[in-house]
């Protein structure tokens, strides 16, 4: 996503006319490959997270996290959580 936004950011900051990529031209002979080299980049990192498995990992993680506080907040509705165990134990003695 970073390589996306940095893409859009240059081609936005050419068509501005603000800074060295005013000066750029779309010609394939001249620096047409200075706009691409961003997507190429993010292409390149997908690919990569892809074949490596990350992106799969940390779906992984973000659904154990929400299923660990779904489960936090089940016990505490039912007066099972930690909280209520502890005040309970401390009463019984």
């Amino acid at each position: 996503m970073f390589f996306i936004v940095i893409g859009v950011l240059v081609i936005l900051l050419h068509f501005l006319g603000f800074g060295p990529m005013a000066s750029w031209t779309w010609n394939l002979t001249g620096d047409l490959w200075k706009f691409c080299v961003p997507f190429a980049l993010a292409a390149v990192w997908w690919a990569w997270a892809d074949a490596t498995g990350y992106n799969k990992r940390r779906e992984m993680e973000k659904m154990e996290q929400r299923r660990q506080a779904r489960r936090e907040q089940n016990l505490e509705a039912l007066g099972m959580d930690k909280a209520a165990r502890r005040a309970k134990k401390s009463a019984r003695r």
